[in-house]
């Protein structure tokens, strides 16, 4: 699976679609694939306010439980809330319907310092 080009990451694998001031956010293909058969997201309730370099929730999956990461400060605007039925979403479709939260950006200029999508494929090749 290719790396979409629209989007920017962190270097621990969360990618940052950047719609107007809405950003949403989610892991990418490499991450689901090392974290094997995901089997719970815990994420933050609509509203939480969250910083850069923060973390606002975990995954849990057969092998680990790991921390998900925001790239960008601003305000929880919506949560998928269709993961605690289908955490199996982030393992199958991470790109799309495997999306976690949508954050309305208070500091969109923090995005600048997130990897694009060829520099995550650098140091991430798939």
């Amino acid at each position: 699976m290719s790396i979409p080009q629209d989007r920017k990451y962190l270097p621990s694998h969360e990618w940052h679609l950047v719609e107007g001031s809405i950003v949403t956010i989610g892991i990418t293909k490499v991450a689901a694939d090392q974290l094997s058969d995901i089997t719970y997201v815990e994420l933050p309730k609509v509203g939480t306010m969250l910083q850069a370099g923060s973390a606002f929730g975990e995954i849990e999956s057969v092998k680990a439980t790991s921390e998900l990461f925001s790239g960008v400060s601003g305000k929880v605007v919506t949560i998928n809330t269709e993961l605690n039925n289908h955490p199996e979403w982030v393992n199958q479709q991470p790109f799309s319907q495997g999306w976690m939260i949508k954050v309305e950006a208070t500091s969109p200029a923090e995005l600048e310092k997130l990897w694009n999508a060829a520099q995550y494929a650098q140091v991430y090749p798939t």
